[in-house]
């Protein structure tokens, strides 16, 4: 899938908007190329201060992966179970 936007609250300002689409397009890269666990754990960090509740990232996670067939799910479980230098899904 090529053309899709990413789902963003109306209620995020800017910065926040910018913190959850830098992690979104992370997301894409550990689903494409891979990406260095060094460069994906601040783009969470920064995103979870945009999406603080679980349900929320769940609901997140639901409508990115309809659009992009990505899933947020996949790349922070791998994040937070793997060692390993780069998050590859």
């Amino acid at each position: 899938m090529e053309n899709y936007s990413f789902p963003i609250n109306p209620d995020w300002s800017t910065e926040e908007i910018v913190h959850v689409v830098n992690f979104l397009a992370a997301v894409e890269q550990a689903h494409q190329e891979g990406i260095a666990r060094k460069e994906l754990e601040p783009l969470y960090r920064q995103f979870k201060t945009v999406v603080t509740s679980i349900s929320s990232e769940k609901q997140l996670d639901k409508a990115f992966k309809k659009q992009s067939g990505y899933s947020i799910y996949a790349v922070t479980k791998q994040l937070k179970q793997s060692t390993s230098a780069k998050i590859q899904v």
